[in-house]
């Protein structure tokens, strides 16, 4: 003849197995949906920045110039958005262009680094309004590759882009910034052939 208590401790373990799979079932959906999130935010994350101006033109862009803007005039400000902390200054060349849609410009930027160690900067662009950002198209750009700086180095850099004709008309000023960011995970060997003297 059975226990009475055993039975009844088979009895009380049922209730805890159902638990246990029903949370082991939770923890994979859980884990099937963070990394199904995990594919997710790249094309998410290029959205948002496509929508806020950031990165729409992260390559050389193939347009020509142009005499289709001819007789209009718009209004380009630079400016520098620096993180706190960041270990570098960046300063315009120039605070604002008048430019004509079409015409390719260039403008200068000066980048100096604060850092007392060799390090690697990305420069990252923003257009606002946000809008407008698919129609400021830098066929030249430091922003495009990570930059190189040795202990207080300072480089000048140049940006030369075109404002396309098509711009809506009810645009006459426009805001071409950037920010720029230590890349943390930059190889060892760009970081060591910054420093090391080439042999000739």
């Amino acid at each position: 003849m059975r226990n009475p208590e055993t039975a009844r401790g088979m009895t009380s373990t049922i209730p805890h197995a159902k638990a246990n799979r029903s949370l082991t079932r939770s923890l994979w959906v859980m884990a099937a949906g963070s990394f199904a999130f995990g594919f997710a935010l790249v094309p998410l994350y290029d959205v948002i920045c496509e929508a806020a101006g950031i990165r729409v033109n992260a390559a050389p862009s193939a347009v020509q110039a142009s005499a289709a803007g001819v007789g209009r005039e718009v209004t380009l400000e630079f400016m520098s958005l620096i993180p706190p902390g960041s270990a570098f200054e960046l300063t315009p060349g120039t605070r604002e262009m008048k430019l004509q849609p079409g015409k390719l410009y260039e403008a200068k930027f000066l980048i100096r680094s604060r850092a007392d160690v060799p390090v690697v900067g990305q420069a990252i662009p923003s257009v606002a309004p946000s809008t407008t950002a698919k129609y400021l198209q830098k066929t030249e750009c430091f922003c495009f590759t990570p930059q190189t700086f040795q202990a207080a180095e300072q480089r000048e850099f140049t940006v030369r882009f075109i404002v396309a004709p098509d711009l809506p008309q009810d645009v006459d000023r426009m805001t071409l910034a950037y920010s720029m960011y230590t890349v943390a995970d930059a190889e060892p060997q760009r970081l060591a052939a910054a420093v090391t003297p080439q042999r000739q």
